[in-house]
């Protein structure tokens, strides 16, 4: 307890290891092919996090429930964005794609966040992000093209790396629209959001069935399951909002771009997966457009 006291005063600590869950994340769902079909895991991911959540939430989900009520189908659609579809894209671009190259595609994200809320609330876009944004989506492309630019001329992308452009689209939507959301405790919140997902989830899985293309978990997949669930779903995000508690989310906000960097070297320690020269140069684009595009953001909140 001592420990735990401990570590929940420690913002950076806890934004790191937050990162750190969430860069596994890919690296989890590339474990998972063949031990369990992608589909599959995002219920069960979700199905396992709401167990968990539902027991510590009640007391938060009753005092909220008039402000649930009203923006009910507001948060039931961000769950399904958020949580379902994404995993779904995502775990379906591993089947194809590394896990490094969708860890590091996931870098772009703050630039789509950035792009979509020009886009949808017209937010002033500042020189810095003008001059980032592009820097980010050369990034993207390198990697995408595996550095070999007759890959864009012909068309010829991995699927795995399209679905993953998808995947952070999709959740750059819901963090932009995250925004609206209602003045409820964090808890109610993410068991709304989670408890949707589930839901949203199990049409997937059982057209996955019907398609013969279900693959029931093993041992391996069952640790896949428990690791995304608890890990990458609960922990982070507990860790994540209890950073931004302690020191803002503007300066949180810097540690997603450690997300890409965990993930890519937990693929070379633990799929033996090989760094070539234009993860390097797309990491680089990315990250250097990400903190350029973030320049003229204050460090107050």
């Amino acid at each position: 307890m001592r420990l735990l006291k401990w570590l929940y005063g420690q913002p950076y600590l806890l934004l790191i290891l937050a990162t750190l869950f969430w860069g596994g994340n890919a690296i989890a769902g590339k474990l998972a092919v063949g031990h369990i079909s992608p589909f599959l895991l995002t219920s069960l991911r979700w199905l396992v996090a709401s167990i968990v959540l539902v027991p510590f939430a009640s007391r938060y989900l009753r005092d909220d429930w008039v402000l649930l009520r009203s923006r009910l189908m507001f948060l039931f659609a961000l769950g399904a964005l958020g949580f379902a579809v994404f995993n779904n894209l995502m775990y379906s671009a591993l089947q194809t794609t590394t896990a490094m190259n969708a860890a590091i595609i996931q870098a772009a994200l703050p630039a789509s966040i950035f792009m979509l809320n020009f886009v949808l609330f017209r937010l002033k876009v500042t020189k810095y992000q003008l001059l980032g944004f592009p820097i980010a989506v050369l990034g993207v492309v390198a990697i995408v093209a595996q550095g070999q630019w007759r890959v864009l001329l012909e068309l010829s992308f991995v699927l795995g790396d399209v679905l993953m452009l998808l995947a952070i689209t999709c959740y750059g939507v819901y963090s932009v629209m995250l925004n609206k959301k209602p003045a409820v405790h964090w808890l109610s919140l993410i068991t709304v959001l989670s408890i949707s997902a589930l839901v949203v989830s199990l049409p997937f899985t059982v057209f996955e069935s019907l398609s013969d293309n279900l693959i029931l978990p093993d041992q391996t997949g069952f640790l896949v399951v428990l690791y995304t669930a608890l890990c990458a779903s609960l922990l982070a995000q507990v860790f994540w909002i209890r950073g931004i508690d302690l020191i803002g989310s503007n300066a949180a906000s810097l540690f997603i771009n450690l997300v890409p960097v965990s993930g890519t070297f937990l693929a070379i320690i633990l799929l033996d997966e090989t760094l070539h020269w234009f993860h390097v140069l797309g990491l680089a684009f990315i990250v250097g457009g990400i903190l350029l595009a973030q320049k003229a953001v204050t460090k107050l909140d």
